[in-house]
């Protein structure tokens, strides 16, 4: 085979063209990457270094709670180093000047500058007071406001050196609270990312100015709290006594608003008299030491006139102080005063002080300085009525006192009175007990002979009842019985001697002497002989019980007196006229109220009565006349009162 041309083959020089054009795009490639990786790690540090320097600003804001003052340098230090600004500044504004608080240079820390700067005409600063949120100038100088003279545009330039200069306000809820500034010395605009940072550590300030604002008012607000808390204690604790409640509040009252010092007065309508005071000079102290009357225009004056409140930012520009009126002249030249407040003490209309506080400075009092003034004028009013009511308490507890003895002893003898009416009411009606004990002289119930009226009365048939009946049934009737009859002698006020059983004694015109002693013992006969009757027929068809009702009356001379112990005692009558009315009594019939023959005289024109004869009687040796109460008649009753139905054997 012979030497042919490989046509599959191009020429070396081709190839080799080919090769090094290719090398040339992949080292353009290659640079191409390395310079896009050097953007991407500068981006990656210099992200990287904003994101350090912002945490870094966040843990100063932790670390500082309420203080701006490290907060602002750091901040500004981030913000130089990392936007390459040779000055920087931050400024508060009031809502007439910014003031700035905080400032660097290259150097580091800067004097502040010093004098409050007003928004002028065509500068930055009037731009972010009306609402612009950034103010970038990349040449100061190259500017309509330099070039017509703004006094602050030329101040940047002639004291700092600005050239491209960047405002970023400060604002909370559309609110302008100051401004961050930044300078270069050259003209070079700061980047986007670099307006974005300083955007954001100005976002950073703001939470930080409100962190300490809500810190600053928290603090004072517990302080405060604890001030007003701390003066209530003393109230508390020293009832009546007003001086260390005084001197308590003077104390926290000038601390708490940064007064030099006090005073307090009360008023009794002509003068004021100091009764605390707190920080004065000895050479104050004795001007005002004494009691005083207002001078027209002064504070006092305007109080004692009806004002609630009175201040000046500068006594030396007040009228009073002019006019040469020597208390407020004193007020300045023995205790420096300048600014000052007077906050009335006033109880509804009436004035009853004023607690003033001064400082030696011109710093007007603020609306929540004076406001924590009236909530401790408040409570000087409040202790001052306290220990007002405390004296009238006292007194009217020492008078309380002196009626509570004479009382104590009064009631003493009442408890000594309700005993005797309680002993005496087991066997008196009421009003006789009452009437007794009124008068003080139990000597009647002691024993002795006197003429009475004297009752017997039981129930016909009660043994036999009681034999039949279950004992529950003969109690619950006695106490049916003795509850219906009892009442019956206290109404007709007769003197109870003793229930037994079935059986009833009274007796009348003892230990209380009565003018119709036999009448009312028989009304209350035929009372208790109708009462017993109903109660009687009530068991009859309860238990079918055969009961009936008997009383014998009888009248002469007993002896009666007080028998039994300490712990019981009862009051009783013996004698014959008591034996003669029991076995009346006894011999009377269902229905029967047997009477002797002097009741009968006795009741002759108020009962109808059945004349029985002479009665033999059990224990008696001689017959007794006896008469029975048929019943009780009027006045009106044409019948004769006495009627003789029958008569027995024997004399009258």
């Amino acid at each position: 085979m012979g030497a042919t041309p490989d046509s599959t083959l191009a020429d070396p020089q081709q190839i080799i063209a080919d090769l090094q054009h290719q090398l040339t795009l992949r080292s353009a490639e290659r640079d191409d990457a390395q310079r896009k990786l050097k953007e991407r790690t500068a981006e990656r540090d210099e992200a990287l270094e904003q994101q350090t320097a912002t945490a870094e600003v966040l843990q100063v804001i932790n670390s500082s709670p309420g203080e701006l003052a490290p907060v602002f340098d750091a901040m500004l230090e981030k913000a130089m180093r990392l936007c390459e600004a040779a000055f920087g500044a931050l400024l508060l504004f009031d809502g007439k000047v910014f003031r700035a608080i905080a400032a660097r240079d290259a150097s580091g820390a800067a004097a502040v500058l010093g004098d409050p700067v007003e928004p002028d005409p065509g500068s930055a600063l009037e731009r972010l007071v009306l609402g612009d949120e950034v103010v970038h100038i990349s040449d100061v100088v190259d500017t309509e406001a330099y070039r017509s003279g703004v006094s602050s545009r030329l101040k940047l330039v002639e004291m700092i050196g600005a050239r491209t200069a960047l405002w970023i306000a400060l604002r909370k809820s559309d609110v302008l609270l100051g401004d961050f500034a930044l300078y270069r010395k050259e003209v070079r605009p700061f980047t986007d990312k670099q307006i974005a940072l300083l955007q954001n550590f100005a976002a950073q300030a703001v939470i930080a100015m409100e962190n300490a604002r809500l810190l600053t008012e928290t603090r004072e607000a517990l302080e405060q709290q604890t001030a007003t808390a701390e003066v209530l204690q003393v109230i508390n604790s020293s009832p009546g006594d007003l001086a260390p409640v005084f001197d308590a509040m003077l104390e926290k009252a000038t601390s708490l608003c940064g007064a030099a010092f006090g005073l307090l007065f009360t008023w009794d309508g002509e003068c004021f008299h100091p009764v605390a005071w707190r920080g004065i000079s000895r050479e104050l102290l004795a001007v005002y030491r004494e009691p005083s009357r207002p001078q027209p225009g002064t504070l006092s004056w305007r109080i004692a006139r009806g004002e609630n409140i009175v201040s000046s930012a500068d006594l030396l520009e007040t009228k009073s102080y002019r006019n040469g009126i020597p208390r407020v002249r004193a007020l300045v030249e023995f205790g420096g005063a300048r600014s000052h407040i007077g906050i009335a003490l006033r109880k509804d209309d009436a004035v009853l002080g004023h607690l003033s506080i001064y400082r030696q400075e011109v710093r007007p009092f603020t609306d929540k300085e004076i406001a924590l003034l009236q909530n401790f004028a408040a409570q000087a009013v409040i202790a001052m009525e306290n220990a007002r009511l405390l004296g009238e308490l006292r007194q009217r507890t020492e008078e309380v006192a002196q009626l509570n003895r004479g009382l104590e002893a009064r009631v003493a003898e009442q408890v000594e009175e309700l005993g005797r009416v309680g002993r005496l009411r087991r066997f008196l009606a009421p009003q006789l007990a009452e009437l007794i004990v009124s008068q003080g002289d139990e000597k009647i119930l002691e024993s002795h002979r006197r003429e009475i009226v004297v009752v017997f009365c039981d129930l016909r048939g009660y043994t036999a009842f009681t034999e039949t009946a279950e004992p529950e049934d003969a109690l619950n009737f006695l106490r049916e019985y003795h509850g219906t009859l009892g009442p019956l002698v206290s109404q007709f006020e007769g003197t109870l001697d003793h229930f037994a059983g079935d059986g009833i004694m009274v007796f009348f015109n003892d230990p209380v002497p009565c003018p119709d002693p036999a009448e009312r013992a028989v009304k209350m006969a035929i009372a208790m002989r109708e009462a017993a009757g109903k109660l009687i027929d009530v068991w009859r068809r309860r238990l079918g019980s055969e009961l009936g009702f008997g009383a014998g009356i009888a009248q002469g001379y007993a002896t009666l007196g007080q028998i039994g112990f300490s712990d019981h005692s009862g009051y009783t009558a013996t004698g014959t006229v008591c034996n003669l009315a029991a076995r009346l009594c006894a011999e009377a019939k269902n229905g029967q109220i047997l009477v002797s023959s002097r009741i009968a005289e006795a009741v002759e024109a108020v009962a109808r009565l059945e004349d029985l004869g002479n009665l033999e009687l059990r224990g008696l040796r001689r017959p007794v006349a006896a008469f029975n109460v048929v019943q009780s008649t009027s006045a009106a009753d044409p019948r004769p009162n006495l009627t003789v139905v029958a008569r027995g054997p024997g004399p009258d």
